[in-house]
């Protein structure tokens, strides 16, 4: 099992099992096993807009986080004006982000960005996967930013050779944390 199909069993096992897709070629591994993993839906959208715009919807309207796939740093920027929408309503998401091989990414290739700084602003919860063992644990702890209550925004950056690699298997989902909405003080 590669990193990219541990990650899509962690994400199923943990109660997310929608997926909007924009996906790039980095992403093609994740794609693959978004078809391989019985249990998660995968819906193509033709802009990164509509593909954070939908995800925030489904929780809007389901309670439950759904996952986003997006291409890059460009493609998480196209889609971050429904973020923000997303985080002022407290949607639980996870996004999945992908990104250039780790020993690619010196090379500064056209599309290449800082994910990390794009992703904070909007989201709650940010993590880089450093290498395929990782990966279902990573994403096992963005399920559980995106659950916790209220929902938040978890987005996991995903380097293709984290995708393609060997992984160790599924990881457990963390029990769900409520954060609380208000200020006890105020209350009192």
């Amino acid at each position: 099992m590669n990193g990219a199909e541990s990650l899509v069993r962690t994400m199923v096992k943990g109660g997310v099992d929608v997926c909007f897709t924009n996906p790039g070629t980095s992403e093609m591994h994740f794609v693959a096993a978004l078809d391989r993993v019985p249990g998660m839906r995968c819906v193509l959208g033709l802009f990164e807009g509509v593909v954070t715009g939908a995800a925030d919807g489904y929780y809007r309207m389901k309670g439950t986080p759904a996952s986003t796939l997006l291409h890059l740093g460009p493609g998480l920027a196209n889609g971050l004006a429904n973020l923000h929408n997303a985080k002022k309503a407290n949607s639980g998401i996870v996004n999945i982000v992908g990104q250039h091989a780790v020993y690619h990414i010196d090379y500064n290739a056209p599309l290449t960005s800082d994910i990390e700084g794009l992703a904070r602003p909007m989201s709650s919860w940010v993590r880089t996967s450093p290498n395929s063992k990782s990966v279902a644990a990573d994403g096992a702890a963005a399920i559980a930013a995106a659950k916790s209550a209220p929902g938040q925004i978890a987005t996991l950056i995903l380097p293709a050779d984290t995708a393609w690699n060997e992984a160790d298997g599924i990881a457990e989902v963390p029990a769900e944390q409520q954060r609380a909405s208000y200020s006890p003080q105020a209350v009192e």
